[in-house]
């Protein structure tokens, strides 16, 4: 039977038009993430096969979602399409020609992840002129003790690995709320840094737009900047935000706020029309609480994701792939929901933001939310840590892990092997002779899935850890560090040039060049349709 026989396929020209008419379409790029940021076009979010029963649930949450699935011709795509159909999702369809045919067609492909948010971020740039600053211009204020403050617009994880000497955690839907408290003086002057250049050039504009009465500017290329002027970033620092204590002042910011939305013709809902909505399922509807992790754990809207809105305008792609969906966001404050939704309706998404909740609504606590259509993982044998801890004192158990390869490099059962399920096959000729072999990953979610796939390929018996390597450390058994035994290619996550430590210059300067030709990009591309208030 030929692909076309098995699966329907959508042209270039199908696609490209569902994006015009802002049509919902996930198009997904079913590669590991290093090959998906090698070249992808402009609207394709990366959802590897190899975690495809763990992700589908949250970012695909409509079955009847049309799905358009490619590769690069591994083969990846008509295995994703096969198990979309088993998972019971019902227009699946491949791109014809797949990341090949794209390209042939005329279609514009990018680099790098997160891309429409970074392409974004640049033609902000280029239409408002956002204000930045040289890091040499800014160290020498620093350096003299002059009356300006730098906020970090990033996570507060990647804060704490490395930033501008004496800058604060603020992270970006964080600044409007908390300026005003942060910086009281209207005469000091802010500077908003990130890695690169995409949160801070939103974060710098968000004041502004917001009207915060400060002299504001990005720090130029971010820590990228910072680092290739020769100067040196702190590492391990804390520094982060206080509450808002002023109820003058959140109340100001809230009008801010809902101004900038207002202006970005963002729409309005109810708390009781959001659940209708979700219920309805004639539409893709993400939910998301765009407050602080630590506020959504605390307390949270049923039904709602928790997704910090300077992430969810980072990581648009990511937390919402199904273009042409409807997006609800919540807060309790009013400013960091309307404020957010701003950007989201400047990059063509439907957003609404929910008027009149309070402190009543906020009822579900806990970190991870309830998970509709979760898939069920097959029935497996289970093998306690302790157990294998016994087997492995002799010949015979071969230990596989798929958890992710950096976290496997970081720590692993001794002797373990590293392998990408997706390419099971491939990697069993390097895995030694085994009588037995026993799957783990952090908690055993994915080995679970890989499980009767080992079984089938090799014929053996393959059983899980219970709790995975989370549990196997937890009973304080040994663990090894180090890229030892890796049964697969370590593609499963690309290295961000502005991320860590010890990246190169030739790759930071590269980056930031390929950040500078993304407003061509997109004009080249044409299915975007941002507009900039």
């Amino acid at each position: 039977m030929t692909l076309e026989a098995e699966f329907r396929t959508r042209a270039f020209e199908d696609v490209r038009r569902a994006l015009f008419e802002r049509r919902e379409i996930a198009l997904l790029d079913v590669r590991e993430e290093d090959p998906h940021a090698q070249n992808h076009p402009l609207f394709a979010a990366n959802l590897p096969l190899s975690k495809l029963e763990l992700d589908v649930p949250l970012r695909l949450p409509r079955r009847s979602v049309p799905i358009v699935v490619f590769d690069d011709g591994e083969g990846l795509a008509e295995r994703a399409a096969r198990r979309f159909i088993e998972l019971g999702y019902t227009d699946v369809s491949l791109l014809a020609g797949g990341l090949r045919g794209w390209a042939e067609a005329g279609g514009e492909l990018f680099r790098d992840v997160n891309v429409p948010s970074k392409a974004f971020g640049e033609l902000v740039e280029s239409e408002r002129h956002t204000p930045s600053m040289e890091a040499a211009h800014v160290k020498a204020l620093l350096d003299a003790n002059a009356n300006v403050v730098v906020f970090d617009a990033r996570r507060y994880d990647e804060f704490q690995t490395m930033n501008i000497p004496g800058s604060v955690s603020v992270p970006g839907a964080e600044l409007v709320l908390r300026a005003r408290q942060l910086a009281p003086d209207p005469t000091t002057q802010i500077i908003i840094n990130c890695a690169g250049r995409t949160r801070s050039i939103i974060g710098t504009q968000s004041l502004i737009n917001a009207g915060v009465p400060n002299p504001v500017a990005a720090l130029r290329n971010g820590t990228i900047g910072w680092t290739l002027a020769g100067q040196a970033l702190d590492h391990g620092s804390s520094r982060r935000f206080d509450p808002v204590s002023d109820g003058a002042l959140r109340v100001a910011a809230a009008a801010d706020a809902r101004a900038v939305a207002d202006r970005a013709e963002v729409g309005r809902t109810t708390r009781d029309e959001a659940r209708r909505w979700a219920d309805e399922a004639v539409r893709t509807i993400y939910r998301f609480d765009v407050r602080t992790p630590q506020e959504y754990a605390a307390s949270h809207v049923p039904g709602f994701r928790s997704a910090p809105g300077g992430q969810l305008v980072q990581e648009t792609d990511m937390f919402a792939p199904v273009r042409g969906a409807r997006v609800i966001l919540a807060d309790s404050d009013g400013v960091r929901a309307n404020m957010t939704a701003s950007w989201l309706a400047q990059m063509n998404v439907e957003v609404y933001v929910i008027d009149g909740l309070t402190a009543a609504d906020f009822t579900e606590e806990g970190a991870t939310p309830v998970v509709r259509n979760a898939v069920t993982a097959p029935d497996a044998d289970e093998i306690s840590p302790q157990e294998l801890a016994a087997l492995l004192k002799a010949t015979g158990t071969v230990v596989v892990d798929f958890t992710a390869s950096a976290n496997f490099v970081k720590q692993h059962i001794p002797g373990a092997w590293w392998a990408l399920r997706a390419q099971l096959a491939d990697a069993l000729p390097k895995l030694p002779a085994a009588e037995r072999y026993v799957v783990t990953c952090g908690t055993s979610a994915l080995a679970r899935f890989a499980a009767p796939e080992l079984a089938a390929l090799t014929g053996k018996p393959v059983q899980v850890l219970t709790g995975g390597t989370s549990a196997w450390i937890a009973a304080g058994l040994p663990v090894e560090s180090g890229a030892t035994h890796l049964a697969s290619p370590r593609i499963d996550r690309y290295r961000r040039p502005y991320e860590g430590t010890d990246n190169a210059r030739e790759a930071m300067n590269a980056y930031l060049e390929w950040e500078y030709g993304l407003v061509a990009q997109l004009a080249r591309d044409g299915t975007h349709g941002f507009h900039v208030i």
